[in-house]
């Protein structure tokens, strides 16, 4: 991948239960499954000229699943980032969250803080979760912050740009991704990323997240290098 610009790779991880129901499992090892594929990907992504890689983790709307199954991926990211965290420090990871973390249950407030703050100097791959995230909720939080800052006086409704409203998205300071992965089958974005894929190559893949493998990745990867991209122009 030398000499070829790096990229900035989102994933919307779906079909994780649904690969349980089909090899007859309870939902939640659907989950655990795509734990594992997450590790694999990060692994690979580097390697593949990615520079960045944005996962959707869990949305605003996952709130309305089972109780048990919500408890469940809670106590996974807590687990996950526990047996993890030396790998990516090794690795030289940075990994932030994105999302509103006043709701998450307290004990994955302490991973987010852990997992931030221990990799925070890694001047490797970028890797965001979002967690608890949402686009809408993401812009709405940029709206509210820029009409504090006029409020304040620090700022005035003329100084809005595009620029400085992407300045106060949660994914900022990282650039707006270069393709957008959707896993599971459906075609739609859901909810994720709403401002920041205006211009972003999607790939719909109708293979379920615990079948992604970093082969897929490469493949996605190498389709998109051949597309014509013209941000609007001829």
């Amino acid at each position: 991948m030398e000499g070829e610009r790096k990229l900035h790779v989102a994933i919307v991880m779906d079909g994780n239960g649904r690969w349980a129901v089909q090899h007859g499992l309870p939902r939640v090892a659907g989950h655990r499954q795509g734990a594992q594929v997450v590790h694999d990907v990060v692994a690979a992504a580097p390697g593949l000229g990615v520079s960045a890689l944005t996962v959707f983790a869990f949305s605003t709307e996952n709130w309305k699943r089972p109780k048990e199954e919500v408890d469940f991926i809670m106590q996974l990211f807590v687990s996950t980032v526990t047996k993890w965290l030396p790998e990516l420090m090794e690795r030289g990871v940075k990994v932030r969250v994105i999302g509103n973390r006043g709701v998450l249950p307290g004990a994955v407030r302490t991973a987010v803080a852990a997992i931030e703050g221990k990799t925070a100097s890694g001047s490797g791959l970028h890797l965001n979760v979002a967690l608890n995230y949402g686009g809408r909720a993401e812009i709405v939080a940029a709206a509210r912050e820029f009409s504090e800052a006029c409020t304040a006086g620090t700022a005035f409704p003329h100084d809005l740009t595009e620029d400085r409203f992407s300045s106060y998205l949660w994914l900022a300071p990282d650039t707006e991704p270069d393709l957008v992965i959707r896993t599971g089958g459906e075609r739609r974005v859901s909810n994720f990323l709403l401002w920041e894929m205006a211009y972003s190559e999607l790939f719909f893949l109708d293979l379920l997240w615990p079948e992604f493998t970093p082969d897929t990745l490469a493949s996605v990867l190498s389709e998109f290098r051949a597309r014509d991209r013209r941000f609007g122009a001829l």
